[in-house]
């Protein structure tokens, strides 16, 4: 499996016979907007930074609603969470879908713009994760705080960061290096993709940083 980070939460899944595309997005998020081929399009909310699914190509399938899902080669769960009940009155559009993709015996969940860390009752599917796309830069999504809260939580054997500050971004969020430092991490030289497989996960969990192929 490769995969190749867009920008923000926009993620190419390269799979033996699947290619997935996650929340593709507008150039009004300041960014270049991808041009991309894909066989599945995945979108956590319906924002234009995250839902742009008419600039992927070839795509035969949209997923943009929780549910089970077999496409092709691909199993994917998309999970509606909801933020705790003391918190939703205070959020606009508070539902976001985390989705897990299953494929080349890995599972692989993009956690879009979630907003808290996720609750004890909303846990069930996040005990198998091999890789964890996971946002860190506040703006509507996850502190640093909160991203190593739930990364304590989840134990992925790889993470991923997404959706935070890049230049040129038109919305506020916070830089990498506030994650990074929140979990005591070097800066490191970012990567232009990760290719991986079940027998070379790393045994510890890794945090690989990935450069926005624009």
């Amino acid at each position: 499996m490769d995969i190749i980070w867009h920008g923000h939460a926009c993620f190419e899944i390269k799979c033996a016979e699947t290619t997935i595309v996650t929340d593709p997005f507008e150039a009004s998020l300041g960014l270049p907007a991808p041009n991309l081929t894909a066989d599945i399009v995945t979108v956590s909310h319906n924002n234009p930074h995250h839902n742009a699914t008419h600039l992927v190509a070839g795509a035969s399938k949209v997923v943009d609603r929780p549910g089970e899902y077999e496409i092709r080669t691909a199993f994917i769960i998309g999970s509606a969470i909801y933020p705790p009940a003391d918190k939703a009155n205070q959020m606009a559009d508070p539902r976001n879908i985390v989705f897990f993709i299953e494929a080349d015996d890995l599972t692989v969940c993009h956690m879009g713009d979630i907003r808290h860390v996720p609750t004890q009752s909303q846990m069930e599917n996040f005990s198998n994760v091999d890789i964890l796309l996971l946002p860190v830069g506040n703006g509507k999504s996850l502190t640093a705080a909160q991203a190593s809260e739930a990364l304590s939580l989840i134990e992925p054997s790889i993470i991923i960061p997404m959706h935070y500050a890049l230049p040129g971004i038109t919305i506020p969020l916070e830089p990498l290096e506030k994650f990074l430092k929140e979990m005591g991490l070097p800066a490191s030289e970012p990567a232009d993709k990760l290719r991986i497989s079940k027998s070379n996960l790393p045994q510890d969990t890794q945090t690989v940083i990935l450069s926005p192929q624009f």
